[in-house]
């Protein structure tokens, strides 16, 4: 079974997320449960599911999903999040965010600062309520 790298769960330990990993059609997944959102956004926490290559971390996250959908506080639509995929029998939404081939350095990054970059783009969405 695939599994995150050791340095991966503790610094999610670390941060205090609670999280599952789990496999799901070759990929290697980790739900954030009850991820806290910044203001500026239609909920205050939401389950944010990341979809791994089974490569990772040599082949860097992209994208990751969003349970409930997630708007503006105001109800405006965030840029690039209008698809809907079904995993594990549920509805996410899907953030369309890709890093840069420049932007993932396997020797330094992981998941603690993929999450900082989450963090930084949901933020933007909120500011721009």
């Amino acid at each position: 079974m695939m599994d995150l790298p050791a340095e991966d769960h503790a610094a999610l330990r670390d941060e205090g997320l609670a999280y599952e990993v789990f496999e799901d059609s070759g990929m290697l997944c980790v739900q954030l449960t009850d991820f806290p959102l910044p203001e500026g956004l239609n909920a205050t926490q939401a389950d944010i599911l990341l979809r791994l290559h089974p490569l990772y971390p040599d082949v860097p996250p992209d994208m990751w999903w969003a349970s409930p959908a997630l708007t503006t506080a105001t109800g405006g639509t965030i840029p690039a999040t209008e698809v809907h995929e079904t995993h594990r029998g549920r509805s996410w939404q899907r953030w369309s965010r890709h890093l840069s081939s420049s932007a993932w350095q396997p020797s330094t990054d992981s998941l603690k600062s993929y999450i900082t970059l989450l963090r930084t783009e949901l933020a933007t969405a909120g500011a721009a309520a």
